[in-house]
């Protein structure tokens, strides 16, 4: 393979991670197009590349707006793993529907993980990816790029589910804040006014600002969200195990 590139959606981190523990194997520091933070990437992927393209699931589809930013990426028959992440649901068309856009853009689907970790609500899977998750995701890189292909099936129907809009929680701001703005400049679509407070309906629900707020200013401290949070991770206490296909 001539590199290894990483295209991914990354809000909070689980997927990035994922994605660099199944280019680790490989050799040097991977490339990367993070989708995250850059909104309209232009790209022709080589024949002899390899693109790991990972996404997160919001109510069982990819994020419309990861969707709309891989518009401008295309392959020449480029390999290319399809890697979705999800908080220990399920990832219901998410995968299906991430490796279809895939193919459509002219990569070749080698092989696709759906991959559990933290869950943005509540206390859910909250030490995942695990060693052990990631030690499966190098090994499962290794043996799809270094071996034969083969045809495989993913789970998922079409037409796909609704989803992908995100939650419809809004994260408050507390007196701490002291608007040094970083919320504003990690929101990964914009939905935080100058002010540091004011959220609009684009907003995700990835609480990406408060887990990066250095104050704790960020918050979700109400009544409905605490009893939703905890309703939710007693529901999804049973660890879920990932899935390989190839």
């Amino acid at each position: 393979m001539k590199k290894v590139i990483l295209v991914y959606f990354s809000p909070t981190g689980n997927t990035r991670k994922s994605l660099e523990a199944m280019a680790a194997p490989f050799g040097g520091a991977a490339e990367v197009v993070d989708l995250t933070a850059e909104e309209a990437p232009v790209r022709t992927f080589e024949a002899d590349d390899v693109v790991i393209m990972g996404m997160p699931v919001y109510g069982g589809r990819i994020p419309a707006v990861a969707r709309e930013r891989l518009a401008g990426l295309a392959g020449k028959g480029t390999r290319c793993l399809a890697v979705v992440t999800y908080g220990n649901r399920h990832y219901d068309d998410a995968l299906l529907e991430l490796a279809d856009l895939a193919k459509a853009q002219g990569f070749a689907v080698v092989g696709a993980a759906a991959l559990v970790g933290r869950h943005t609500y509540g206390e859910i899977q909250t030490d995942r990816p695990d060693e052990a998750d990631l030690a499966a995701d190098r090994e499962f890189a290794v043996r799809v790029l270094s071996g034969e292909e083969h045809e495989f099936v993913i789970p998922g129907n079409r037409p796909y589910r609704d989803g992908g809009s995100g939650g419809k929680f809004r994260p408050l701001t507390s007196d701490a804040c002291v608007h040094c703005g970083l919320c504003v400049k990690a929101c990964p679509v914009h939905a935080i006014a100058d002010d540091c407070v004011t959220i609009a309906d684009t907003c995700l629900s990835c609480f990406r600002c408060i887990r990066r707020c250095p104050k704790g200013a960020k918050n979700m401290d109400t009544e409905a969200y605490r009893t939703f949070a905890a309703a939710f991770t007693e529901k999804l206490k049973a660890r879920r195990e990932n899935e390989y296909y190839c």
